[in-house]
């Protein structure tokens, strides 16, 4: 018999980097700041949580943390007012917002907000991903990913954003050309992605744009003298309102949450 039979097998150094890269890939999963944790338990922001932490009044097993930008693992056991916190599972809810309702939630002026039509779809705390004005409807998504809102309203990653918008008058060639080729408004600069008429109805625009100012759809039209009467939001990073009536939600399918935070929907 050849006694190589029996050798033992070299160390392959390849091999043992792809374990140790693995063990670090899965040390950092399991990791997460500590003021992200408290926010994925829903008592509140993570600016809000920074506060907290700075004010010594969360623990990690049993010891007081105050350094920004702790680490702790997801088993830790994470204190906050004499409650133990657990992280609450992610929610993604489409809604079809009905105008009348404000997506801002510390308005103390607003009779109804978007919660109001969502307060039965969960337990956890969500809000919405940008803002809709009170009278503008259509697709709007409500979430408690903190992660994934930050991916979807900033402005690098140029999520699209398509209005039906109803003018008070019909537009000229001339104005559609002049939101496609952009202005300066008061704070900057805009322009569309696209522009055009809904099936040649000058009072009818639909307008494709990336940008999260506030009221910008309006405050473009306003700019060149018109009014817009209705504006309706049709379409969000991939996202539709189609077989969802107006002021009813519908859950984000796994698939669908995916394709967002791998910025495949945009």
């Amino acid at each position: 018999m050849n006694g190589n039979y029996f050798d033992k097998k070299k160390p392959n150094k390849k091999t043992d980097d792809n374990l140790n890269k693995q063990s670090s890939d899965t040390q950092k999963k399991d990791t997460i700041r500590l003021n992200k944790f408290v926010a994925n338990t829903g008592v509140c922001s993570r600016r809000e949580a920074d506060k907290l932490i700075a004010e010594g009044l969360v623990s990690v097993n049993g010891e007081v943390v105050t350094a920004m930008g702790s680490m702790v693992k997801k088993t830790d056991k994470v204190v906050y007012e004499g409650k133990e916190l657990i992280i609450e599972k992610m929610v993604y809810i489409l809604l079809n917002k009905p105008k009348d309702y404000v997506t801002t939630l510390k308005d103390p002026h607003a009779k109804r907000t978007v919660i109001d039509l969502v307060k039965n779809a969960c337990d956890e705390r969500i809000y919405p991903v940008g803002r809709l004005d009170k009278m503008t409807t259509g697709v709007l998504l409500l979430t408690n990913d903190g992660d994934l809102t930050k991916q979807l309203t900033h402005p690098s990653h140029e999520h699209r954003k398509i209005y039906h918008a109803f003018l008070d008058k019909p537009i000229t060639q001339e104005h559609l050309d002049a939101i496609d080729k952009g202005f300066e408004l008061e704070d900057g600069f805009i322009k569309s992605d696209k522009i055009s008429l809904v099936q040649d109805n000058k009072l009818e625009v639909g307008i494709e744009i990336h940008s999260g100012k506030n009221r910008i759809v309006r405050r473009i039209f306003a700019h060149l003298g018109y009014e817009v009467v209705k504006l309706d939001r049709v379409y969000f990073s991939g996202l539709t309102k189609k077989d969802v009536p107006r002021g009813k939600y519908r859950y984000l399918s796994a698939k669908e949450v995916t394709f967002l935070k791998a910025g495949i929907m945009k």
